[in-house]
């Protein structure tokens, strides 16, 4: 597979931008970044309330679970229209049918026999409501996790929620590594990572609802502001002296 670090680095860069331009900030609920799991696989997998996700997933890997090479699956549609997203560790798939089921565990299973590689997926496989309750999670990720007992799956929960300024917030949450009684067996795979995701999204959802930043630590800044209105504010801040900030509440 065709994976070029400088273009990713560039990608990422991009991201970067694109998130700060977007975003209020980009936040990690405190007490939750995962240890490095040194010496074994990783398979991210998350909820998909956003077209922002893999973006979310891609900018902040190297910073929460870095010295990591990062792959993900992606419509194989899609991934033609954009090709150059081969260079940044993306796969194609064929949702839906049983050739690219068998051609993503393939696939995958290649790529976990690496200690080092890290696996990113948005286990819905479309977009949905984070409220939503039972989730339902594609039935190839517990597939994979049955062949690949020796990679770490690990939960994390996004979710996109205004708070007080013009921008919204970026939240993540990590869960604890998911692994039933029984791993030789799909279905207990598939309760238990959904029942992780689950846990997850609620801890998440929780601390949303409080609006409150001292319950996340910030992992990238963005901008804030409202646009026009903020020249009278920034011009009343130049007559008293006083220090102009955007932002509606101290950082």
């Amino acid at each position: 597979m065709t994976r070029s670090p400088f273009l990713l680095a560039l990608f990422r860069l991009h991201l970067r931008l694109l998130f700060w331009r977007k975003f209020s900030a980009v936040r990690l609920a405190i007490n939750t970044t995962p240890p490095p799991y040194t010496g074994r696989p990783i398979v991210l997998y998350t909820n998909h309330p956003s077209w922002w996700d893999p973006a979310l997933i891609l900018l902040m890997q190297p910073r929460l679970l870095p010295n990591r090479r990062g792959f993900g699956p992606m419509d194989a549609t899609e991934l033609a229209r954009y090709p150059i997203l081969r260079h940044m560790g993306l796969f194609g798939i064929e949702p839906g049918t049983t050739r690219g089921a068998a051609a993503f565990l393939r696939t995958a299973r290649t790529l976990l026999a690496e200690p080092d590689a890290i696996l990113g997926i948005t286990a819905e496989g479309a977009f949905t409501d984070p409220r939503l309750r039972p989730i339902t999670l594609r039935p190839g990720l517990a597939h994979l996790a049955r062949h690949c007992p020796h990679a770490i799956f690990l939960p994390l929960a996004l979710e996109y929620s205004f708070w007080n300024e013009s921008k919204p917030e970026a939240l993540l949450r990590f869960g604890a590594p998911v692994r039933p009684a029984d791993p030789s067996s799909t279905a207990a795979w598939q309760t238990a990572l959904q029942a992780g995701l689950t846990e997850t999204m609620d801890a998440l959802a929780a601390a949303s609802t409080q609006r409150d930043p001292a319950l996340f630590s910030e992992l990238f800044s963005g901008t804030a502001g409202a646009g026009i209105y903020d020249l009278f504010r920034r011009a009343r801040a130049l007559a008293t002296g006083r220090r102009f900030t955007a932002r509606h509440e101290p950082r």
